[in-house]
């Protein structure tokens, strides 16, 4: 199964995918985690093929903005995908991306926040409701049933 956290910058999307990955992890789940901040061009088809070229066993946790429809559309056909969309509001997201090493720019958080095109998501957590760790825990508690 394939799982993809996305949202806008800031949402909070790699604090929570490494925590799933961690709680799993503990459950002695096998478990891979992409981030998207870690390809540099054409960062969804290379992740794409990353994430295909994976071992079908486990889970495969992918954490990026998925915010062009387009990106969405592709990664659904890699087989068993569910989307997580983790929200916040535009304030929270920079106040956030503004605390990061790598942060990018204020426009770059208002250009996605305002183009963000939402997927048919499995599961929708609002950050600025829900802390870490009951946002895993309800994450973890859809995977189960999912799984199931």
């Amino acid at each position: 199964m394939i799982v993809v956290i996305c949202g806008p910058p800031g949402a909070g999307k790699t604090t929570i995918a490494t925590r799933v990955r961690r709680r799993l992890e503990e459950r002695d789940r096998p478990v891979r985690l992409f981030h998207s901040d870690d390809f540099s061009s054409r960062t969804y088809e290379q992740l794409a093929e990353r994430v295909a070229e994976t071992p079908a066993d486990g889970i495969t946790i992918v954490d990026g903005t998925f915010y062009r429809r387009e990106w969405q559309t592709g990664f659904r056909t890699l087989g068993d995908v569910r989307f997580v969309l983790v929200t916040a509001s535009l304030e929270t997201c920079l106040e956030r991306n503004r605390e990061r090493a790598d942060a990018i720019s204020e426009q770059g958080v208002h250009v996605v926040f305002r183009e963000f095109e939402a997927p048919d998501a499995d599961l929708e957590i609002d950050t600025d409701e829900f802390g870490p760790t009951e946002v895993v825990d309800r994450i973890v508690t859809a995977l189960e049933a999912w799984l199931d």
